[in-house]
């Protein structure tokens, strides 16, 4: 169900009511008539619907986390707020930019049209921009030919299933977060996908080394060995950008998550 296009909808419908109701009908009510029932359930709705829309397209929109492929920065059940101008204004339902403002940096948490299945909207890290060489061998990352800088902390125990990830410390450009690796998953990529610039990736038992074509990002989970993400299905085209995640805005099982994260 795509709920843009539904809410573009219903902004249409309702605006057209609106405007008919106050450019003809309403004149040709007798005073202080009641409003018929399609101005009361449709014409009064505008202006909330209008705000919604606004606010969803333009400045902020609301997710809430389905995986776990972003422990521990985001856990299942997280809702979230993404900044829909900080990567660029776009059109609603065509997502497409007509306004520039930034591009996508390293380390940033982004929202995106899933590349196999736009319907689907994922959630990841971006590692690598377009020109950037990722390499992700035997569980370390490198971006053109520096290794990305991690410090071993405490283990980190999943509650719900009962066992411990090795847990790191990552620094990427000004900001450090937390990945997670399993010791007993190995380092190859088991059977990625055929995807557009394919043949900008080379994989070996050790993992994957890919070059980032113009226009594309490089994605991963901070959960590495439970993440299924650009090892496997390719670049993020910049035209399935949808915005950059910043805040936890609920979680009913913790209320103590609520707040800002990198």
């Amino acid at each position: 169900m795509n709920f843009a296009l539904i809410l573009l909808i219903l902004l249409l419908v309702s605006g057209a009511i609106w405007a008919a109701d106050a450019l003809v009908f309403r004149k040709r009510r007798v005073a202080d008539a009641k409003d018929p029932w399609w101005v009361e359930y449709g014409a009064s709705f505008f202006p909330v619907i209008l705000i919604v829309f606004v606010l969803r397209s333009f400045i902020v929109e609301p997710f809430k986390i389905p995986s776990g492929s972003m422990i521990p920065t985001l856990l299942v059940g997280d809702f979230i707020l993404v900044n829909k101008y900080t990567y660029g204004i776009r059109l609603p339902v065509a997502n497409l930019k007509v306004v520039d403002v930034s591009s996508p940096q390293r380390g940033d948490v982004m929202v995106f049209r899933y590349p196999e299945d736009p319907s689907l909207d994922y959630i990841k890290r971006v590692v690598g921009v377009p020109g950037d060489k990722v390499a992700y061998q035997n569980k370390r990352l490198t971006i053109n030919g520096v290794p990305v800088p991690m410090t071993r902390v405490g283990d980190y125990l999943h509650p719900e299933r009962l066992y411990y990830s090795e847990q790191f410390v990552e620094t990427m450009g000004e900001g450090e977060h937390h990945v997670l690796n399993d010791q007993d998953a190995p380092p190859f990529i088991p059977h990625p996908g055929q995807f557009p610039h394919r043949d900008d990736c080379s994989y070996n038992t050790a993992g994957v080394i890919c070059t980032v074509p113009p226009g594309e990002y490089f994605v991963m989970g901070d959960n590495r060995d439970n993440s299924r993400d650009s090892r496997f299905w390719g670049f993020v085209p910049e035209e399935n950008i949808v915005g950059k995640a910043f805040f936890i805005w609920l979680n009913f099982s913790d209320l103590k998550r609520i707040g800002s994260f990198r």
